[in-house]
């Protein structure tokens, strides 16, 4: 169980966003051939390398931005030392203040959930992506062990409307039904904000469906995905804010990690300036 004299996940990530005063997140999606040229001839290990890419770009965006969301299969293809690499990159994360919410989607029976959310904690995550399709009862492991648990509810990809567009008995789609056991089982997890331990995952680029998922999950911390390369914009998150005018935490990846081509010597200061595009363009409508 959570220490209670801690804070709650979702209080602090609401403390990091006034801190920096945008609800950006940047993703650490660390692909070996995007990785800038001066990084990969200087470390040509390929652990080291994704190593030395993600503490720049940490140190380039931290102040910027209040959150990272290192993708765990980018890590875990690199065998042991890209476990290692994860722990060490989520370390200096925190390090820096910024809230960490490992992508992992986990998705098991209470037995090896619990497992998993050990694993996140040492890993050095503060929160971590799930899916429950094996029931709710799959992502209470991941709060009593004091972690954020982000819900799949409507991903962002498009094969994804397939399965979450379709229609139930009573009439609520897949993505609704998710989206009200997130609400009950959030209910028992709300911080001193009144906003819940666990949030959802609602991409942009289904922002249509937004304000009936949010009409369903009042108190829950939206992750977004889908802004930037995927195409979602600023004006879509607007669709998913909850009543306060907050309540989401926007991710960009590709469009922040890769602003310019692998050989431009200068790529921190690039990842930096892309990083501070993407609060930019959010602050016109938080």
């Amino acid at each position: 169980m959570p220490d209670e004299s801690t804070p709650r996940f979702s209080d602090r990530l609401l403390a990091a966003i006034g801190a920096v005063g945008v609800p950006a997140c940047v993703g650490l999606d660390p692909v070996l051939e995007q990785i800038p040229h001066a990084v990969r001839a200087a470390h040509p290990d390929p652990p080291a390398a994704t190593y030395a890419f993600c503490l720049g770009v940490i140190d380039a965006v931290a102040g910027i931005v209040p959150a990272v969301k290192p993708q765990s299969a980018c890590f875990e293809r690199l065998g042991p030392p890209g476990t290692l690499v994860l722990h060490e990159v989520c370390a200096h994360a925190s390090r820096r203040g910024l809230a960490v919410v490992l992508d992992a989607k986990r998705g098991d029976i209470g037995v090896s959930a619990r497992h998993y959310a050990r694993a996140a904690v040492q890993i050095g995550a503060h929160a971590i992506t799930v899916n429950a399709y094996l029931g709710m009862e799959t992502v209470v492991p991941y709060l009593d062990a004091g972690l954020g648990a982000f819900v799949l509810v409507r991903t962002s990809n498009p094969d994804s409307d397939a399965v979450q567009r379709a229609r139930l008995a009573d009439g609520r789609t897949v993505a609704e039904m998710m989206a009200d056991h997130v609400a009950v089982l959030g209910a028992g997890h709300l911080g001193t904000a009144g906003v819940s331990d666990a949030g959802a995952v609602v991409g942009a680029t289904k922002a249509a469906d937004g304000p009936a998922l949010r009409k369903r999950m009042p108190n829950t911390m939206f992750l977004v995905p889908g802004y930037g390369a995927q195409g979602g914009s600023a004006e879509d998150v607007r669709e998913l804010f909850d009543s306060r005018g907050g309540g989401v935490l926007v991710n960009a990846s590709r469009s922040v990690l890769y602003p310019t081509p692998p050989e431009d010597p200068d790529w921190r200061h690039a990842v930096a300036l892309a990083a501070q595009r993407f609060t930019d363009d959010l602050r016109r409508v938080c």
